[in-house]
């Protein structure tokens, strides 16, 4: 009876085993992407060519949708995702709570595509005259930083004004009903925003900020699969390329997945930056600068050094020493 008991219990043992390298086998075989509604992304995701290409090397992908960026890399936080996109902003708070993440590559700058704006009818016509006004943004997000750095530029503390923190939707009903003077927003909200409501731009990007978007995977999925990152990243520039070259193809793409209008989507679609790059030296001095003022800020609780979780490409290890 003992030795039946034990082959049984040897028999469960090594199905057991099995199981879980099967599973394990699975995992290491699916790459789970994290997107937005909006960016190259969705389009990469439309088109279908980056299955096909890791197909090849027995790679499936797995899409998941996320409402914004400190959402998505809370995903690749919690080891939900393997691989997605957000501003430049949320990274830092994601590093700052430690988060092993890395930065992969970034898209070109597009500075107008976020913007302060204000109700058509205010008073407010400068940066200036947000002093002591009730400012609405999503926290931990790219315009965080556009918001920082048109304070600065206009001689005015971050204390200078009050900050209230929501999402889009909730920030958009907030600005449409007056309960907050000014409203931090990103594109396509920030074409909506212009279009419907005729919010007027105190402010956009242009001359303080380089809203970057950039693409960030978990530490050990890009160290051990770094092949199939890079394939990505050859994807999404791809994908960028033709986006930049076609406009009205993309909006017709992603109107419908935004529920908006073709004239505002296509604003949107224009003021986009395509065409991902690995990061340039250039690229990660400008991601610590926002890491340091959130830090002197005391945004973040500690200080951050960005040239310490940025991705090398195989090619770049190779040649190494």
């Amino acid at each position: 009876m003992r030795t039946v008991i034990l082959r049984r219990g040897l028999v469960a043992l090594f199905a057991a085993a099995v199981t879980f390298g099967a599973i394990t086998q699975v995992q290491a075989e699916t790459l789970r992407i994290g997107y937005q509604k909006y960016g190259t992304l969705v389009l990469l995701k439309a088109k279908g060519t980056l299955e096909k290409r890791l197909a090849e090397q027995g790679v499936q992908v797995q899409w998941t949708e996320f409402p914004g960026g400190p959402q998505l890399l809370e995903g690749l936080n919690v080891g939900s995702i393997d691989f997605g996109v957000t501003g430049e902003t949320p990274p830092v708070f994601a590093q700052a709570a430690g988060a092993d993440l890395l930065y992969v590559a970034s898209e070109p700058p597009a500075p107008t595509s976020e913007a302060i704006l204000v109700p058509k009818d205010s008073p407010i016509q400068s940066v200036q005259a947000l002093k002591g006004k009730k400012v609405v943004l999503n926290k931990g997000s790219n315009v965080h930083y556009l918001l920082v750095r048109a304070l600065e530029d206009a001689g005015l503390k971050y204390s200078d004004i009050q900050t209230v923190f929501l999402p889009p939707a909730d920030a958009r009903a907030a600005f449409e009903r007056g309960s907050v003077d000014a409203w931090v927003i990103w594109d396509p909200y920030q074409a909506a925003a212009e279009q419907q409501l005729q919010a007027r731009t105190l402010r956009d990007g242009t001359g303080l900020v380089d809203n970057n978007q950039f693409y960030l995977a978990t530490r050990p999925y890009a160290e051990k699969h770094p092949d199939v990152i890079k394939t990505l990243v050859e994807e999404v520039r791809a994908v960028g390329d033709w986006s930049r070259a076609n406009p009205q193809e993309v909006t017709t793409q992603v109107a419908p997945l935004l529920g908006l209008p073709a004239d505002i989507t296509l604003t949107a679609v224009k003021r986009q930056g395509y065409g991902a790059q690995f990061l340039t030296p250039e690229v990660i001095v400008a991601q610590q600068k926002i890491a340091d003022s959130f830090y002197q800020l005391k945004l973040i609780p500690k200080p951050l050094s960005i040239k310490d979780v940025i991705w090398t490409p195989p090619a770049t290890v190779a040649k190494a020493p």
